[in-house]
């Protein structure tokens, strides 16, 4: 009794097909993902430098007691951020800041960019 084999032209496609797109679908859902981190770090950054500002203000007003300075850099720090720059104006009513947030990706231990907001905060404009 003898058997033979026949082998198609089409033999293994489906697998090489199959894997092709799972590395794709791999691939987009890594890109997704640091897309969505990236978006998420650039929110965080935005409103972390807009309570420094405020905070700032606040402060170089007389709301709050304090170096305005020092209380947008422990108001950025309690948002996850870090004060990079804060600029008092002439007027001493109006501050300036750039707080800068790290974006992790799977682990707070691993930075793959730091996102930066930048704010502007001071007293409403008297009509």
């Amino acid at each position: 009794m003898s058997y033979s084999l026949r082998l198609s032209a089409s033999s293994g496609a489906s697998t090489v097909t199959t894997v092709g797109l799972v590395t794709v679908g791999l691939f987009l859902l890594g890109a997704i993902l640091a897309w969505l981190a990236v978006s998420f770090g650039a929110v965080r950054a935005a409103g972390a430098a807009d309570l420094a500002a405020l905070a700032a203000a606040d402060t170089a007003r007389g709301l709050r007691q304090g170096q305005p300075c020092q209380q947008a850099a422990q108001v950025a720090q309690a948002n996850g951020g870090t004060l990079q720059q804060c600029l008092i104006a002439g007027d001493g009513r109006h501050a300036k800041v750039v707080v800068s947030v790290p974006v992790t990706i799977l682990s707070p231990q691993f930075v793959v960019h730091h996102a930066t907001g930048r704010a502007h905060a001071g007293p409403p404009p008297l009509r």
